[in-house]
């Protein structure tokens, strides 16, 4: 048996693509391979020595090699099997696809799946799996979405972004939001900690200690919060929020309010305040839009690293929990940077009234 490496000569071009198929780790294990053997062959070394360094068998060390040989890169892809042909034709594809995106699904189910679709076109799920994957049609899934219907949807938006984007001078920017009915939850038996093979267990039932509401103003320039915690989110609440703004920010400067349409933020008492204090100004976001306001991220990161899998024996120990949160926050804040312009955002709604 010849074990001598037949003369392999490779372009540094060549080389080049093979290195970057053999060590980049998106490349599928059997093309890498085949792209080392090829490598290791060009510098000379004998198919059994080849054979071992990459896992194959001299036979397919080889096989490779001729390959490349006569084909070049292009030899080193699999050829097209023989095999059964394919027992759907392209228009009963086409049919499956259209099935699935127009057509209701049998009684007593809200969505089609493998073996409803197959039955209705008497093949197996497997087929109908494969063509799903083809053209990206996952019936099985769903995603929620609410579409602003506010007349003034457009100039909110560009108010709003825009002082995202360029923050007026010798002011403030804050987004402004509650977030209520924060429960204070105790599990009814001990937590099963995190081990090898093995996530964090708990059980599904808990005892409930009472709810807090959080107000929260989030600077946009520099991540910082001022919070303020209290049992009821009335328009009295948030006065009392609105006057520790008052205390905690610098008496010169302009206040600017990203704010939902909630009515407790348009109370009569409330515009009675503001309007004894014209450094602030108010911006609504859009009815129906509140991913507009900034501070809602900072609750989804507040729920999920705090209070979410929080264990809490009172409700003064969940109102300690976010006090503590806030203040970790604010010793090295990170804030929210927002990317996308007026235009972007406008240009990918589905509703825009003028």
């Amino acid at each position: 048996m010849r074990t001598t490496a037949r003369e392999v000569n490779i372009s540094e071009t060549e080389k080049a693509q093979l290195e970057k198929l053999a060590f980049r780790p998106k490349t599928q294990r059997r093309l890498a391979q085949r792209a080392r053997c090829v490598l290791l062959c060009a510098e000379g070394m004998k198919v059994l020595h080849v054979a071992r360094q990459v896992g194959m068998t001299a036979v397919t060390v080889r096989k490779w090699r001729d390959r490349f040989v006569e084909h070049g890169l292009d030899g080193l892809s699999d050829e097209t099997r023989c095999g059964r042909p394919r027992k759907l034709s392209a228009a009963t594809v086409q049919a499956v696809v259209h099935a699935t995106q127009f057509e209701k699904p049998p009684a007593g189910r809200t969505h089609w799946s493998r073996s409803t679709m197959a039955r209705r076109f008497h093949t197996n799920a497997s087929a109908i799996g494969e063509i799903w994957r083809t053209y990206g049609l996952q019936p099985h899934r769903t995603k929620t979405f609410k579409i602003s219907l506010d007349p003034a949807f457009a100039d909110k938006v560009r108010d709003i972004v825009g002082l995202y984007l360029n923050p007026p001078d010798k002011a403030l920017v804050l987004c402004v939001d509650e977030k209520s009915q924060i429960q204070a939850l105790e599990r009814t038996q001990p937590l099963l900690p995190l081990r090898p093979g093995q996530v964090e267990r708990r059980t599904h039932d808990y005892v409930r200690h009472g709810t807090t509401c959080l107000f929260a103003a989030l600077d946009i320039q520099t991540g910082k919060v001022i919070g303020h915690l209290s049992r009821r989110h009335r328009h009295q609440e948030f006065l009392a929020f609105l006057k520790k703004l008052e205390r905690m920010t610098p008496s010169h400067l302009q206040l600017h309010l990203v704010l939902d349409n909630y009515g407790t933020h348009k109370h009569k008492t409330v515009r009675q305040w503001l309007s004894q204090h014209p450094r602030y100004r108010l911006h609504f976001t859009p009815t129906g839009a509140s991913w507009l306001n900034m501070v809602e991220s900072w609750f989804s990161l507040l729920t999920r690293r705090r209070i979410r899998r929080g264990v809490f024996h009172s409700l003064r120990e969940l109102i300690v929990a976010i006090e503590q949160y806030i203040q970790v926050n604010n010793k090295s804040p990170k804030p929210f940077t927002w990317t996308k312009t007026p235009t972007q955002i406008l240009g990918h709604s589905h509703v825009v009234r003028n």
